[in-house]
């Protein structure tokens, strides 16, 4: 059986494939049942994760009513969307902010301490304990050049150190749209702590006024982001919406 073969051909199929279906304004679940392609599957196929034979590929194209060489030359003049970067301190809402848009956009969502961690073979506690700080921003240097080479459409939830990596933090600006979801020291904290972390305040009673101050030294580079997003007040829901907005605005 014949499949369609490079990450950036399975990557401009998705694009294609998804834009085909929102022209007819179909859900995901219509498409499945059309083409006999399961839902899950066309999740995966949207967002160049699933690697689809020619066969199948033909059933979902002509159930978009679409011949598969017409879409296979849409695929690949269908551009990939620029990366989305979030960028934050802990507590910022990255990870859940980044997951809900991700699945907005059909683009895969990327935790990237996550990748430095299956990089390094190693936890961030341990990977700084054993090789110390320099080694970690050569491995987040590398992994994120990585990621960013493949061409896929991705939602990345950065390090809240990151904007301190100057190679890195320039990486991102070059090749990434960048978000800072902006809090207040406040609402870090409480949000940190309500997600049940208390190593915030473990034996540091000046934790808080450290956490103030962490975030004041970074805010001026944060603020170089191409999007600053309020999000003190709001709901994740609400802030993943207007995110999309501002990012589907020319």
């Amino acid at each position: 059986m014949h499949y369609i073969s490079s990450m950036l051909e399975l990557a401009g199929v998705g694009r294609a494939v998804r834009r085909q279906r929102e022209q007819l304004t179909w859900t995901r679940r219509q498409l499945a049942e059309a083409s006999g392609v399961s839902e899950r599957f066309l999740a995966q196929l949207e967002t160049g994760a699933g690697n689809i034979s020619l066969l199948r590929f033909a059933e979902v194209a002509r159930a978009l009513g679409i011949p598969p060489s017409k879409l296979l030359e849409a695929a690949e003049r269908a551009p990939a969307p620029k990366p989305v970067a979030l960028l934050g301190m802990r507590g910022a809402g990255k990870s859940t902010v980044g997951a809900a848009l991700a699945v907005r956009r059909g683009a895969r969502f990327v935790e990237l301490d996550r990748e430095i961690e299956a990089t390094a073979g190693l936890p961030l506690a341990q990977l700084f304990e054993l090789h110390g700080e320099a080694y970690y921003r050569r491995v987040q240097h590398e992994t994120l050049a990585r990621l960013l080479a493949t061409g896929e459409a991705l939602v990345l939830a950065t390090g809240g150190s990151i904007v301190q990596d100057a190679a890195s933090y320039a990486l991102l600006r070059a090749r990434c749209t960048t978000v800072w979801l902006r809090a207040s020291a406040e609402d870090h904290w409480s949000r940190v702590v309500g997600q049940g972390d208390l190593r915030p305040m473990a034996d540091n009673p000046h934790a808080f006024e450290e956490l103030r101050a962490l975030l004041a030294a970074r805010e001026a580079l944060y603020a170089r982001a191409d999007q600053v997003v309020e999000t003190t007040g709001k709901s994740a829901r609400a802030v993943v919406t207007q995110l999309a907005t501002a990012l589907a605005t020319p």
